[in-house]
């Protein structure tokens, strides 16, 4: 009992410090490109009190559905036009994630099984890096398994209100996972009754009634207009673009947005994005289809495979796409590790994964070299302690407390420093320190972050405006200005690098100065 107990204590505690963790990267610079447009567009709407409309850089923009700009928009009018104001919706839906991962992992299999799901779940890598360069995953992640499990347990208004919001947030695809789940159960468990249920039917009912909001914003940007031009051409319908071109389209490859998938992309993209836990799951995954006849449920694995080899098909991938399945993804791989009789394989398995991590942080530091940031390098320092201390399920714990030493140290020091390379984000915190007030330009240049963080109206062009005017360019374009015989004065030079893409060449502290570029804040007279 007192075992049980002191296992039960410590996970609580885990899960604290962990969500701690996700809370650290609240702070760090929203990231371009992604995350610095979305956060524009929903200070755009803010800024012009317009809700129904998308705009960025100046232009009609369709792409992405209004739910999560809406969210960030709310939370504008009550932080202001800052960074955390910008990600705080995204980790409370994060955080509502974590609780209904918890509710049904407990539901299905205990208690036990319920807590290291969350572990595991928030101590998937790709998820932690979505706490610092949030998109539209976060939101997701909860309102999915926030929708299956409020539909397996036929609260179906909340349910179908959930699934909405996931619709208004990615898409008709959202349906995908929680379709799946419940219906993969049913077939699997021959309930063909319960498949068929009328209950579904007033579920698809809510769903569309609840969707209308954006369906609504949609036809008065777009189909009240078809004089418009959108991708080019005249006559586009934003009604259409959310069901079939945002969807089918990129699926088929069909549509305006297009990629190159690969087939293969999410089986090797798992192995990193799932870490510390992917070979578990996976190995999870392969167990799980070999004694299904012995399964106490499908939901997880019909929702999550479903998902996952949807997404494998499509012609459009991004490795942040399986985010909205890893909670179905920390149940299995809770419940597979939970089970085993002899943990061998586990425990040689996570000790080898927790050498490399270890290995991969003093690396990274030697290698980038960051500046040192001693509150976070205090923190860590109390997370080894623990790492030490912890005796009870100790390999478990420990693997979830060497994420914490790599996730604060990516927040803490390496995220920051990088981030001083980001050169839109560094020249606006520079001009509205020491700049207050005037208008900027953005001279055959753009940055969402310079447009975001600029406490001041930002021009664009690519033909002078009247001087004097100050703009944010490249040396290359303020020497054109200057054989035209224009007066140009440097008053700031910021290092550029795409912060979201680092190489090598970067990462190495000796040949960084060669990867990184430059852009300036000129005042031309």
């Amino acid at each position: 009992m007192s075992d049980n107990f002191s296992e039960k204590k410590i996970s609580w505690w885990i899960i604290g410090l962990l969500i701690f963790m996700h809370i650290t990267g609240l702070s760090v610079t929203i990231m371009e490109p992604d995350g610095a447009l979305y956060a524009g567009i929903a200070k755009y709407m803010v800024q012009h009190h317009d809700y129904l409309n998308l705009f960025a850089d100046g232009q009609e923009w369709l792409d992405k559905p209004h739910f999560p700009f809406w969210m960030m928009a709310l939370s504008y009018q009550i932080f202001g036009f800052t960074t955390f104001a910008y990600k705080l919706p995204a980790f409370l839906f994060l955080m509502m994630g974590v609780y209904f991962t918890y509710r049904f992992a407990f539901d299905l299999y205990g208690d036990k099984v319920a807590r290291w799901s969350v572990c595991i779940l928030l101590t998937a890598e790709h998820l932690v890096i979505s706490s610092t360069d949030v998109r539209a995953e976060p939101y997701l992640t909860g309102l999915i398994i926030g929708a299956v499990y409020l539909l397996y347990r036929r609260r179906l208004l909340l349910g179908a209100l959930l699934t909405a919001c996931a619709v208004m947030t990615k898409g008709p695809f959202a349906l995908v996972p929680v379709g799946c789940a419940i219906a993969g159960q049913y077939i699997f468990t021959k309930q063909w009754r319960e498949l068929f249920h009328w209950r579904w039917l007033v579920v698809g009912v809510l769903v569309l009634v609840f969707i209308t909001p954006e369906l609504f914003a949609l036809y008065q940007q777009f189909d009240a207009h078809p004089e418009k031009v959108v991708f080019g051409r005249t006559g586009v319908s934003g009604i259409r673009f959310f069901f079939w071109d945002s969807q089918f389209g990129r699926f088929m490859n069909m549509g305006p947005i297009r990629g190159s998938g690969d087939p293969l992309f999410f089986f090797h993209t798992v192995l990193w994005a799932f870490l510390p836990w992917s070979v578990m799951l996976y190995a999870a995954v392969v167990q799980f289809i070999r004694q299904r006849k012995a399964a106490v449920e499908f939901y997880c694995i019909s929702g999550a495979l479903s998902t996952f080899l949807l997404f494998s098909m499509s012609k459009f991938q991004l490795p942040h796409y399986l985010n909205i399945i890893f909670p179905f993804f920390a149940i299995l791989t809770a419940q597979y590790i939970l089970s085993l009789n002899k943990p061998k394989f586990f425990v040689i398995t996570q000790r080898v994964i927790m050498s490399v991590m270890a290995v991969a942080i003093v690396g990274l530091w030697a290698l980038y070299r960051p500046q040192i940031n001693y509150v976070f390098v205090g923190l860590i320092a109390g997370v080894m302690v623990l790492f030490f201390v912890v005796k009870e399920e100790r390999v478990f714990f420990r693997m979830c407390l060497m994420s914490v030493v790599l996730n604060l140290f990516l927040n803490g020091m390496f995220y920051p420093d990088v981030l001083g390379y980001q050169s839109g984000s560094s020249a606006a915190f520079y001009a509205n320190e020491h700049l207050r007030g005037g208008a900027v330009c953005m001279y055959k240049e753009n940055s969402y972050a310079f447009n975001f963080y600029l406490d001041a109206p930002v021009l664009r062009s690519d033909t002078l405006m009247q001087v004097p005017v100050l703009l944010y360019t490249t040396r290359e374009a303020m020497d054109s200005l200057k054989v035209r015989g224009r007066d140009c004065e440097v008053l700031k030079s910021f290092p550029r690098f795409p912060v979201t893409k680092l190489d090598g060449e970067f990462v190495n502290f000796y040949t960084r100065k060669r990867a990184v570029g430059e852009r300036l804040l000129v005042l031309v007279k």
